[in-house]
């Protein structure tokens, strides 16, 4: 007990100090009042509704001596208007705390976030960490909600406890916030490498044990970035940082900023070709390696630039990355493609096959299936005649089931599914067993190394062993001289393409080639039962 007011709070009762110099109570503090001139104080405990102690009321006086009747009297008459404010002022800081808490991981929320950076001035020295929980929707969709809940939870406890006595905020969704003052300038690193060791360690999350793994995009103030600079920089240098490889982080600086000037530049490109009609589908024939025979073309997409130059699809690749832009150049290839092989059936073009290449945001809807079948009856294109080609690093660089799931609906409509590129990417031997494929395509980067010493010849023989006996067939990709289509050949590769045979061509031209080197039907039958 100490004082008049801290003595009042602890025994419930009013307290009465007429002289605070001489009285025991105030020997600690007697210094600080006397020194104002207070020598005598008179306190009485508020009482909230619920009988608990919300604070004092308190009557100084300069000479000693005890309250009068009447200071007593209003005090008792202020004691239930103090309650009222009192507890009126906990029922707002507490319905403040309440709008300024994730109510999930009672983390501090984007409004808090929002309050906070406010205070910061432009001249202050500080940075922004973003954080994204990686591969949340898989978690979600494989083993429910309250299980990616579950995620979230966890890492929000593991991002406070690495980050502390530093706050951490939740944004919504998978994200999360920190913002490190000047003093942490030169441990950044440290304390990101912290964050990603402490976030990827097995958990069990909703009766599940899975892998956390966070990535990090990190901006730092200068040059007079403002608040919206700084959360745009580190959002871009989040995406950077996902791209090149999840659970990983990347700072915000200049190079970043010319790839995703130059990604820009290119999602314009594309999307005013788009609209202007100006993306065109040009094909690449898939031959018999024995006869030359073309029995099917790949579509690859082409951009014609308002002066009537084209340029190639890798040229405008950047754009692809863009989920909206590659959605739409996907559909818009599909309506040209779907067009022509109906005029070439049509006409009774000999023909058996289309390649259509598909990006990662083609599978993030659930309409592709409806976009491809629709398109290709409009045109009375049976569905055989269509395979979808997807790059290992679709399929299978996310580690996603999302894609491969997809893909599998897909196969199970009717169509045939492309592995492309297969070699370069995340895939293995192991995956051909997993993951459902009627066709590999050989990287050209294989191709270029056939030799009779090279050892690009030995894993060709060996992916054309594994494919024929798990009735897979095989594309050379990349071919460009007969010495490369000889040596294939003699391993017992059937189809392939490359700059030997053809370059990408309009359709137009690729009409004449179907035309002079299309595989009549009768030679079809012996194809099917070697390709």
């Amino acid at each position: 007990m100490a004082g008049s007011c801290g003595t009042a709070a602890f025994l419930r009762e009013s307290v009465d100090v007429t002289d605070i110099e001489h009285d025991p109570r105030w020997t600690a503090y007697k210094g600080l009042a006397l020194s104002h001139g207070l020598k005598a104080c008179c306190s009485s405990p508020i009482f909230g509704s619920k009988g608990t102690v919300l604070g004092t009321f308190a009557l100084y006086f300069r000479e000693p001596r005890a309250a009068t009747q009447l200071e007593k009297n209003i005090v008792v008459g202020c004691l239930p208007l103090c309650m009222i404010a009192l507890e009126c002022h906990e029922r707002l800081q507490e319905h403040r705390r309440l709008a300024f808490t994730d109510a999930m991981t009672l983390l501090p929320n984007r409004g808090k976030f929002g309050e906070d950076v406010k205070k910061l001035k432009p001249d202050d020295d500080w940075s922004l960490l973003l954080v994204d929980v990686d591969n949340l929707k898989a978690v979600n969709d494989t083993f429910g909600h309250a299980t990616g809940d579950d995620l979230i939870t966890t890492v929000a406890t593991r991002l406070l406890d690495a980050v502390a006595p530093l706050p951490a905020y939740r944004l919504g969704g998978d994200e999360f916030a920190v913002i490190l003052d000047h003093s942490c300038a030169t441990r950044i690193d440290k304390l990101v490498r912290q964050i990603i060791a402490t976030t990827n360690q097995p958990a069990v999350c909703g009766g599940h044990t899975v892998l956390p793994t966070a990535t990090i995009g990190i901006a730092r103030s200068g040059d007079g970035n403002t608040v919206a600079d700084m959360h745009h920089h580190a959002d871009v240098a989040l995406y950077h940082a996902k791209e090149r490889k999840r659970g990983s982080y990347a700072f915000y600086d200049a190079t970043i900023a010319s790839a995703i000037s130059k990604r820009s530049v290119a999602i314009k490109a594309v999307a005013a070709a788009l609209e202007e009609n100006r993306i065109e589908a040009w094909y690449q024939p898939i031959v018999r390696l024995d006869t030359g025979e073309v029995v099917g073309v790949e579509a690859l997409a082409r951009m014609r630039l308002n002066d009537g130059s084209i340029v190639a699809a890798a040229q405008f690749h950047e754009a692809t990355k863009d989920a909206q832009v590659a959605a739409n150049l996907t559909r818009h290839m599909i309506k040209c493609i779907s067009k022509d092989v109906g005029n070439w059936l049509q006409v009774g073009i000999p023909f058996q096959h289309v390649g259509i290449n598909l990006s990662a945001a083609d599978f993030r809807g659930t309409e592709l299936q409806g976009i491809i079948e629709t398109a290709f009856a409009k045109e009375n294109v049976p569905l055989q005649h269509v395979i979808l080609e997807v790059t290992e690093s679709v399929y299978l660089g996310e580690k996603d089931q999302g894609v491969s799931t997809s893909v599998s609906a897909l196969r199970d409509a009717g169509f045939k599914v492309a592995l492309d590129d297969f070699g370069t990417g995340f895939a293995s031997l192991t995956h051909l067993i997993t993951v459902p494929v009627d066709i590999i395509k050989i990287d050209k980067s294989f191709i270029d190394r056939l030799g009779p010493e090279d050892v690009g010849t030995g894993i060709v023989e060996g992916i054309l062993h594994i494919a024929n006996h798990m009735g897979i067939r095989v594309i050379a990709e990349g071919i460009e001289t007969v010495a490369q289509a000889d040596l294939l050949v003699e391993r017992g590769c059937v189809l392939g393409q490359g700059y030997l045979y053809s370059k990408a061509l309009p359709v137009d031209e690729m009409t004449v080639l179907l035309l002079r080197r299309g595989q009549k039907p009768d030679h079809a039958v012996k194809a099917q039962r070697h390709a």
